[in-house]
């Protein structure tokens, strides 16, 4: 959370504005991924990645694709601007009718929509997980654990619209908090897994329950933020139907960017068993400055960018994309590169006891590789695709989603038959390149997504001081493998964090002396927070 203030720029109050909601959102998302660390090297250690293992993950990505198309995707895209620019022109009153009408379309419709999937579960598993078909075992568990867990979705579809609009009062800690109890939720079922009949059933009651504690949390929250929900039948008015309008393209955008989950899930379904929990390791730690960064960002952006358009102010906007691409790269590209370097002593270190042996951390290194080549462009794409919902336009994102995930799949398909599970994770990580591309000539010609100066003459100076980072995480790698392979426990997280360390000092001391930090304004920046503590 300090780390991000250090870039704090003091001629513009909105740098700040922007700066601090990043470091809000980054500081409690940080720590939702401590909390996720504890809660992974647990379910490595006793779930593993086995046919439980595969069919629990499926599970657990169901209701969260869904969550993340309908309520934290499409809807959340059409709905904060919206929200955002009805708090600035008209009040709080006005509002609170418009999020209660929205609440109340969402809790009707996704009540009915859960109630159907429930019914047609073995349907639905058969279709995203066809190679469970010739393995009862996966694929009744998945059955069973995919029912447990789909409510989920509607609980976390209404805390995300909760979310949304804290994050318009700009109150940006809440939800950025609420995964912190996801993760708690987890870890206290996993400790509690011999009264279930297997560590996943422990775990897919402690998805649903954190489900309930997320949505108590962000409602008591909203309440206590001077926001009224009022409970009355929903009524079809002009900004829902606004709403629902951006939303058409929304979904299908949303839907596109998240088939590349399922068609993953459908590829790795027809590999060697435990492929789909080897894409779940790799992908929680690829998730980490992913989540961090690209969540921080894209929750602080969408609301004050969409108001800086309504006061048709160009020059903050296109500051406040800047900033916000500066601060991506910043931070993202040293992350991709490490993840890329160091990946099998990660793994080793993190998950490597219990029900997770070696073999299985050589193969999960080998994806996370892949992965993170995609990193900084995924990071990146949050950025662009925030630009783009400010302005409400949801239709550029969804041909650019099109193209992308047909690549992909594509991709995957192709590699799979050279490099096994490690090819889809090499397929999503260069698609995330193309999607880079695109966005970049869809905003060419766009006013307030611009880059300046700034980041122009920055951004050589973050990719050298990344690249002799690389270098020296490869060379501290190299001594001390002895003891992250053949050491105790508590060698093995000494020696991981002499090299997250090392690295970490290399990569200040060279972003400081190439000047793409300035060292004045981090003086600056740490007198202004002494003061103001």
């Amino acid at each position: 959370m300090i780390f991000l203030s250090f870039f704090y720029d003091a001629a513009t109050s909105y740098h700040m504005k922007l700066v601090k909601a990043m470091a809000t959102v980054a500081g409690m998302t940080g720590l939702s991924r401590i909390a996720g660390f504890a809660r992974d090297m647990l379910t490595a250690a006793y779930l593993g990645a086995g046919p439980v293992g595969d069919a629990f993950f499926v599970a657990l990505k169901l209701p969260n694709f869904f969550r993340r198309v309908t309520a934290e995707g499409a809807f959340s895209i059409a709905f904060v601007p919206i929200y955002s620019k009805t708090l600035e022109s008209e009040n709080q009153e006005v509002a609170d009718r418009f999020a209660s009408n929205a609440f109340m379309f969402m809790l009707c419709a996704l009540s009915v929509f859960t109630f159907v999937a429930l019914l047609l579960m073995p349907y639905i598993i058969g279709a995203i997980a066809p190679g469970f078909a010739g393995d009862p075992l996966r694929s009744d568990l998945a059955v069973e654990l995919t029912r447990i867990t789909f409510p989920y979705l509607l609980l976390m579809s209404l805390t995300a619209l909760l979310g949304g609009v804290l994050n318009a009062m700009d109150r940006f800690a809440p939800f950025a908090f609420a995964p912190v109890l996801f993760n708690l939720s987890l870890i206290v079922s996993l400790l509690l897994s011999g009264y279930f009949e297997t560590a996943g059933h422990a775990m897919a009651w402690g998805l649903l329950a954190s489900g309930v504690l997320q949505f108590v949390f962000l409602f008591v929250c909203a309440k206590r933020a001077n926001m009224r929900i009022t409970i009355a039948r929903p009524r079809l008015d002009a900004d829902m139907k606004k709403v629902l309008k951006l939303m058409g393209p929304a979904v299908i955008g949303a839907g596109v960017v998240h088939i590349n989950l399922f068609a993953d899930i459908i590829l790795a379904s027809f590999l060697e068993e435990g492929s789909i929990s080897y894409m779940y390791y790799a992908d929680r730690l690829n998730q980490l400055p992913l989540g961090v960064v690209g969540i921080a960002v894209g929750t602080a952006l969408l609301p004050m960018l969409s108001r800086a358009m309504v006061q048709e102010d160009k020059s903050q906007a296109s500051a406040l994309f800047s900033r916000a691409m500066e601060y991506c790269l910043l931070l993202a590209l040293p992350a991709a590169v490490a993840l890329m370097v160091m990946p099998l002593e990660l793994i080793t270190v993190l998950f490597e006891r219990g029900a997770f042996d070696h073999d299985d951390s050589i193969i999960t290194s080998q994806v996370l590789r892949a992965y993170a080549l995609g990193l900084p462009a995924y990071i990146a794409i949050k950025v662009f695709s925030t630009a783009h919902w400010a302005r409400e336009d949801t239709t550029t994102p969804v041909r650019i989603s099109v193209v992308a995930t047909i690549l992909n799949i594509l991709l995957s398909i192709i590699l799979i038959q050279y490099i096994g599970v490690a090819g889809i994770a090499l397929g999503t990580g260069l698609t995330g390149w193309l999607q880079f591309y695109l966005h970049m000539r869809a905003l060419k010609t766009h006013p307030s997504a611009h880059f300046d100066g700034k980041f122009l003459r920055n951004m050589p100076k973050i990719v050298l001081s990344s690249c002799v980072m690389g270098v020296c995480v490869y060379i501290l790698c190299a001594l001390l493998s002895g003891y992250i392979f053949d050491g105790a426990t508590w060698v093995q997280v000494l020696a991981l964090c002499g090299i997250v360390l090392g690295g970490m000092a290399a990569y200040g001391t060279l972003i400081l002396g190439t000047g793409a930090v300035s060292l004045s304004h981090l003086k600056k920046t740490l007198l202004r927070r002494s003061k103001g503590a």
